[in-house]
């Protein structure tokens, strides 16, 4: 449902307008002098306008020019009306900024479509702002913390293939990371693009399973100018803005199937063709690929492209669950507690040697994610810089019915602590599945990636 601010001094065509957006499901305010819409403004924001060119108190192009020099008003996507024949207003909306413009008498049917693609372009150019800013910088320093022999043989399995790497200086490889969720399969990336020659260059980190599918196309492969509406100037994909860099495909099994393909071709031949382009570009990254599913099940069952498969399974690396290797648990919680006390400026905090021993008996289903957060839970809660069995909560973790005392724990915390905590839970009662967390939390989907995002899960 749209928002939708109607600005418009002809009422008999405003109110046509305004019950087919109705009928539409939106909704819709009418306004017929500039003055009052910039009353209706400051008071809230819409998600769209539409402003005539003729008003009674002033030019529709003098009012857009407004809108986009004002700060908190200039991201609002603004639709232009112009009478039959000024072909120059039109051309002059756009220069100051329009988004798009219908000429009058306008038909509803096509307003109605009009309002549709601006809206989902204006969603997908600000993906793709948010996702270029915080992906093309490098990533900060990463270290692989652990003691386990599988540890050691995936830090020697690396170091192995950066120096072969950093001897061709031409070899790009493609890298599989496979594990549950919450083991750090993107400390394994950031690692390997740490370790190698190339690590002043982009990183790029690209999750997948966040995007809905009509965005992943043109966030991996770009687009040019002109190739959908309200593409004004063309944009580089993900792909290409990881040049000589690293790409990071987080939950890969979560691509389509329509653009796997696509992604084979860009593995096998090194080239990337953006949306709207004749033009194929020459891309050169290091590809790692990373997934909790079992690829092979999902190529069995025709969810996943087997030549793909193939293609990235050339290089793989399994990253065993965190209860597999109890010797990774101390040095990790050392880690994340000194890591956690440097953060909120806090004085050392220990452990006691029962605390040790629970944190390695216990199953850890949520990985080092889990213990990463409860650790963080704990320091917080502790008085007196010792962290004791109590303060981990762990028995909370497998135990929805919590008892007394656990409830009078959570009288302490924050609410934003607590809706931190259902998250994880959620998370880890459904092995990282983010659409059956949310369900069972009445969330949206888009609301539970907020929301992850917000909390660093």
């Amino acid at each position: 449902m749209l928002n939708v601010l109607l600005v418009e001094d002809e009422m008999l065509f405003a109110k046509s307008v305004l019950r087919r957006l109705q009928r539409e499901g939106h909704r819709a305010t009418i306004t017929e002098t500039v003055s009052d819409a910039q009353m209706i403004l400051r008071e809230s924001l819409p998600d769209i306008i539409l402003l005539d060119v003729r008003l009674p108190d002033g030019s529709g192009l003098d009012f857009l020019t407004e809108l986009r020099q004002n700060e908190l008003w200039h991201s609002i996507p603004v639709v232009m009306m112009t009478a039959y024949g000024e072909l120059e207003d039109a051309v002059a909306a756009m220069k100051l900024g329009a988004t798009d413009y219908l000429k009058k008498p306008v038909d509803l049917d096509e307003l109605v479509l009009t309002l549709a693609k601006v809206m989902q372009s204006q969603k997908l150019n600000q993906q793709l702002d948010y996702s270029h800013v915080r992906e093309s910088h490098l990533t900060e320093q990463v270290t692989m913390v652990g003691n386990s022999p599988s540890i050691q043989s995936i830090k020697e399995q690396i170091q192995r293939i950066v120096e072969l790497v950093d001897k061709s200086k031409t070899d790009y490889p493609v890298i599989l990371v496979e594990g549950e969720t919450g083991t750090g399969k993107d400390v394994i990336a950031r690692y390997y693009h740490q370790s190698g020659n190339w690590r002043k260059r982009p990183y790029v980190h690209v999750d997948c399973s966040s995007l809905p599918n009509d965005l992943i196309e043109a966030e991996l492969f770009g687009y040019e100018k002109g190739a959908f509406t309200n593409a004004h100037q063309a944009k580089p994909g993900l792909i290409e803005v990881a040049e000589d860099g690293t790409l990071f495909l987080d939950e890969v099994g979560e691509l389509p199937l329509e653009l796997q393909s696509k992604l084979l071709s860009v593995l096998e031949r090194r080239k990337v063709r953006r949306l709207g382009a004749t033009q194929e570009r020459d891309v050169n990254a290091h590809f790692i690929a990373a997934t909790n599913r079992q690829l092979n099940e999902m190529v069995i069952a025709g969810q996943f492209r087997s030549d793909l498969y193939y293609r990235l399974n050339v290089i793989q690396i399994n990253l065993p669950p965190l209860r597999e290797r109890p010797l990774d648990i101390a040095p990790l919680a050392a880690y994340f507690v000194e890591s956690i006390t440097r953060r909120y400026g806090l004085n050392q905090t220990k452990f006691t040697d029962d605390a040790i021993s629970a944190m390695q008996k216990y199953q850890w289903p949520g990985n080092i994610r889990e213990l990463q957060h409860v650790l963080e839970r704990a320091v917080m809660l502790s008085s007196n810089g010792i962290i004791d069995t109590h303060l981990l909560l762990m028995h909370q973790e497998r135990n929805m019915n919590m008892s007394e005392k656990q409830e009078d724990v959570f009288e302490n915390l924050t609410l934003e602590q607590v809706e931190k905590y259902l998250l994880e839970k959620a998370l880890k009662n459904t092995a990282g599945n983010v659409s059956q967390a949310a369900r069972e939390l009445g969330l949206t989907r888009m609301a539970m990636r907020y929301r992850m995002e917000k909390y660093q899960l």
